[in-house]
Order: structure tokens, then sequence, then C-alpha cells
């Protein structure tokens, strides 16, 4: 009986006052748990808005990474998704029994807090796999593992930049990376780019004393280029004479389907001013969410620090069966396998392009997942984008990458996550919608 009243009391239903007893609760909890605030009107936008800061407001207003409506939607084709690698030829039933292996053998000791620059011999194996293939100079001490380059350019930004500090952007340029600069209060300079990469004359002249530059200078995203070895080292001496930050997203540069892939910027750097960032997104599959920085070895302890504040460190568990995956082979047999189907897949979507004519103009490329279909001068991509998305295929417009006027409409063509039939279903869907030579289809 004692414990009932207790319970009873523990849950507001029962007040008891010292000295006169145990009375009934006058408002009983149930009425308090059916308390609702009256609903913001759905339209009422504004008020809801502005209970974020100033600051909050400009990240929430910005645009993020392109990624379906309904994420996950079973009835959006894979074709034109961007970035999106080819998840259905993954080798699952390998990942599998690695997975189980990982989990058998040491599970236990996986199981608690990990380090927060990350798995050390998964430190150790893209230390020696960057050296190699992508010739950047650094130790397993300057890897620290990241969620992805997303996490990377928001450590970069919070880490490295004060509020309002000018950095430069190539334009057009990654969204992603525009928003990390925007959330870590950066005041973003476009620069512009040609066939040689980011303009460093332009970008001297626009803001010489600029505290970074985030650039993609492998497979400039979203255009293709790649940054003349020119434009490399006198961006390399701008940041040392201003003692400014290269950030270098090499996104995608273990797809390259002439020669063999460039050497990342970060190899040619004297001066230790390129912060190096890559992704497993695109390699293996995106729901991992892991990634890695190169960083120097006076920025190793306050990025670790970084990753304490945030999110401690990312899933040691996936990072060990990464580790294993590439020390076993596996990691280098999957990328022989993907760098020619996709070879093949951006062949076969040229090929089925070629029927739309001057409506749509499709140039191949070294490397990459995507092309870019370019437009006439009067047709709207963004309306092109919509237009496709009522058929279930997703195309991103050029002009959504833009800080500037675009000179030319463009879309964005996914292809290496794009079977043989989503390729030529997708240019059907842009056969209708794209109007023709003489007025709106």
């Amino acid at each position: 009986m004692l414990a009932a009243f207790d319970q009873l009391q523990a849950e507001g239903y029962l007040i008891g006052r010292h000295g006169s007893g145990t009375f009934v609760a006058t408002v009983m909890p149930d009425k308090m748990v059916g308390v609702r605030a009256d609903p913001v009107a759905s339209g009422d936008h504004q008020v809801a808005g502005s209970r974020l800061s100033t600051r909050g407001r400009s990240i929430a207003s910005g645009s993020r990474v392109p990624l379906p409506d309904v994420i996950g939607a079973r009835d959006l084709s894979a074709a034109f998704q961007i970035g999106l690698p080819a998840v259905d030829e993954f080798p699952l039933e390998t990942w599998r029994r690695m997975y189980t292996s990982r989990l058998r053998q040491s599970g236990p000791a996986l199981m608690s807090y990990g380090d927060p620059a990350g798995y050390a011999p998964l430190r150790e194996t893209i230390a020696s796999y960057l050296v190699t293939a992508r010739g950047v100079r650094c130790t397993a001490e300057q890897v620290i593992i990241v969620t992805g380059s997303q996490q990377a350019l928001e450590f970069c930004a919070r880490m490295l930049l004060d509020i309002g500090d000018p950095v430069w952007l190539e334009e057009p340029g990654y969204l992603g990376a525009r928003a990390a600069l925007s959330s870590g209060g950066a005041r973003i300079i476009p620069i512009p780019v040609d066939r040689d990469g980011l303009d460093v004359a332009a970008g001297a002249t626009l803001e010489p004393n600029a505290k970074m530059a985030v650039v993609t200078p492998s497979h400039q995203f979203p255009l293709g280029s790649t940054m003349s070895l020119e434009r490399r080292l006198a961006l390399l001496r701008w940041a040392a004479t201003k003692q400014a930050w290269v950030i270098e997203d090499d996104y995608d540069s273990e797809f390259r389907y002439v020669g063999r892939p460039l050497a990342a910027l970060q190899g040619i750097d004297s001066y230790r001013r390129v912060i190096y960032i890559g992704t497993f997104s695109k390699v293996l599959f995106p729901s991992l969410r892991l990634g890695y920085m190169i960083v120097p070895p006076d920025l190793v302890d306050g990025f670790t620090a970084a990753h304490l504040g945030s999110d401690m460190h990312p899933h040691v568990i996936d990072q060990a069966v990464v580790a294993d995956f590439m020390v076993h082979g596996h990691f280098a047999r999957h990328l022989r396998r993907m760098r020619s189907l996709y070879a093949q897949r951006q062949q076969l979507l040229i090929e089925a392009a070629a029927r739309l004519g001057d409506r749509m103009r499709l140039e191949p490329s070294n490397g990459g997942l995507h092309l870019v279909g370019w437009l006439p001068n009067d047709v709207d991509d963004s309306e092109v984008a919509r237009r496709t998305l009522h058929h279930h295929i997703q195309v991103w417009p050029l002009s959504q990458n833009y800080l500037t006027r675009p000179p030319r409409p463009g879309i964005l063509l996914g292809y290496a996550g794009a079977n043989h039939n989503q390729i030529l279903a997708g240019i059907d869907v842009l056969d209708r919608v794209l109007p023709s030579q003489h007025g709106p289809a």
C-alpha cells in the first residue's frame, strides 16, 4: 500500500503536505499531458524562423548538397542523381562477411569510446594508400577520420576562420562547401573557374587578403576541369604569401578513365598550407559516412579537439571494417571494377543523348561521376529540373551552383549510379521535357 502511495505521489496524482497528510492533486497529470500549444499557421514561417539566431537563419536558408526531394523514395530513378555510385554493384556479401568477422574477433573492444582522431589501423592504411595513389605527403598522425567530407569542410571553417573572414570559393562551386563556410560565418568571394581551374589572378584582384581558398583541383565540381600546374603553383604561392589556407576537396579523383589519377595539390605544397579532404562516400557507398582529412602536424591537436566538441568520433566498427577491406585488397579490386563500369556508363549516356541534338550538348570527361548537359541560352535549367522530377527523374540545375549570374544554363547528369535501362529511360524523359527548337515541348 505504501509503495502504491509513493508511486502516485511521484507521478503527481497525490500531494503530500508536511504535518497535514496526503491529498489528491488539484490538477491531474493527465490534463497537463493533454495540453497542446496553439499550432503555428502553415504559412507563418517567419514566426518560426524568428526563433533562430541571425547566423542560424543564414545557415537554414542556404542551399545544401543536392539530394532527392524525397530521400530514399522508391519511385525516384537513379538516373541522373549526382554523387551516387553504383551501390548495386558493391560487394555486399564480402562486406557482410568482413563485418561479421570483425565483430567476432574484436567486437567488445570496438564498442567503447574511440580515439577522436580515428581508428589507428585505418589512419595508417589511408596514409599508405594516399602516398602511393595520390602523391600525398603525410604520416598516419596527420590523418583525422571524419563523418564525410562535409564534416571536414565544417571543421575547416570552424577552426581556421573568424566571423566575416573572406574566403575564395570556386564559381560555380560545391554547395556543401558554400553551406559549411556560411555556417562558419565566412564572407564568400566567388572566384571564376575556366578550363585551367580556379582563376588565381582573378581571386587576387577580387580579394587579395582572403583567409582561405576551397578548391577541387583534380576534377572541378561541377564543371569537371583540372587545375593546371601553373595555377596550382600560383595558388600555393598566394597562400604562402598571405598565410592563407587552401582546402583541397579531392572528392572523386579515384575515378579517372584516361591515364593515372593526377597527383594531389597537397603533394607539391612545400609551405604546409594545404588541408586535404577525401571521402569513402563515392568509392564505397554514401551511407557509410566516413571520410578523412590530412592536416599539417601543428593542426592535428586542434582538429582532434573539434571532434571531441561535436560527435567525438565516427562509428569505430565501421572504421575497422574499412581498414580490413583495404588491407585485404577488396578496396583496390572494387575501384578497378568501378572505373571500367563508370567509363562504360559515361559512353552510353553520351551516345543516348546524341538524339537530343542542339537541345542538350554533352562533352565527354576523363573522369568523374557526372557530366554537364549544356542547354540553349533561352532555356531555364531550374524549370527543366522541375519537369523531369514529375517523371521521377532527378537532374540538378547548374545555375544553383552559382552565386553570381550563370553565363549559360545546364543540368548535371549523374551516370555512375544508373544502369543501362535507367540511363536510356532518363534520356527518354529529357526528350519529352526539353523545349524543341520551335518552342516549348
